[in-house]
């Protein structure tokens, strides 16, 4: 079914000595937007997720992190020579003042300068080649997609139930603005013979021929009978395009564009408090079936 554009999912995994977390989450957005957030120092790997990342997901901002860290085994120290010395220069001038005073103190040990700000230097070992530790980082990336579009398929199944919804209740109201129409015909029959008494008041010299187009627009005006007509065609395509696979969203945004388009026209046209009554209702359910599209990829 549908696919939510809104998702997450996080997995981690491990290779030799080092160790990885992802994060994959997603918000709606116009197209597809990729953020990635992965070590640069890991030659080749985004390169190589950019193209899997816009293989499974079609439209959204997609944001993936990836943080790999290496065991504490694997850091080795190394000793700074300058610091060796500018310590050992230290405990020397503190030995020979004290001496000089008859002081007698413990010599430090080893372990005591070694603990000295700046002598013993950690780092993590080099890796000469990142390819192996790239290798299982993508090896690791299909599960992660797999959980990520699994919830964004989830979400998309209950918002799909939502938008039918709503069709559902365009179509309901559309069909109740048909059957109103017969109420209104008399009505607007009535505002017609008004309208034509006033013309044919002040037609004294005047044109038949234009006369009559004057009443043939009025009449046109009034009639709303397209507007329902293509109020049912877009529930129909609506449906059609929910039941479709693959990415709809964008074709979902439009057809609620042309809805908003005939209930407006519908509202301007009325002249009839129910058949309003009924246009303002299509307008809001059409408003919130466009704010649902906008989630739908």
């Amino acid at each position: 079914m549908r696919h939510s554009m809104t998702g997450f999912a996080a997995a981690t995994g491990a290779f030799q000595d080092w160790s990885w977390t992802w994060d994959l989450r997603s918000v709606n957005g116009r197209g597809l937007e990729l953020r990635l957030r992965v070590p640069e120092w890991i030659e080749g790997l985004e390169t190589a997720l950019r193209p899997a990342l816009q293989s499974a997901i079609a439209r959204g901002n997609v944001t993936l992190n990836c943080r790999v860290l290496r065991s504490t085994e694997a850091v080795e120290g190394q000793i700074n020579p300058a610091a060796l010395e500018r310590v050992l220069d230290q405990v020397a001038e503190i030995e020979n003042a004290a001496m000089a005073r008859g002081v007698s103190i413990v010599a430090p040990s080893a372990t005591d300068i070694l603990s000295q700000r700046g002598v013993l230097e950690t780092r993590a070992a080099e890796t000469a080649d990142t390819a192996p530790l790239r290798a299982a980082l993508l090896d690791g990336l299909p599960a992660l997609l797999d959980g990520f579009n699994a919830m964004r398929a989830a979400e998309g199944n209950a918002l799909a139930a939502v938008l039918m919804g709503q069709v559902d209740r365009i179509a309901a109201l559309t069909a109740e603005a048909r059957g109103l129409c017969d109420a209104r015909q008399a009505q607007m029959a009535a505002a017609l013979r008004d309208q034509l008494a006033k013309v044919m008041d002040n037609t004294e010299g005047a044109d038949p021929d234009r006369v009559a187009q004057e009443l043939a627009l009025i009449a046109v005006k009034s009639d709303i009978t397209e507007e329902i007509d293509r109020l049912t065609a877009h529930v129909e395509a609506a449906r059609a395009l929910l039941a479709e696979e693959g990415p709809v969203g964008r074709k979902l945004d439009f057809l609620t564009q042309e809805f908003m388009r005939e209930a407006n026209t519908l509202c301007a046209k009325s002249q009839h408090a129910p058949l309003t009554r009924v246009g303002l209702e299509l307008k809001t359910t059409i408003d919130q079936l466009r704010e649902q599209v906008q989630n739908v990829e």
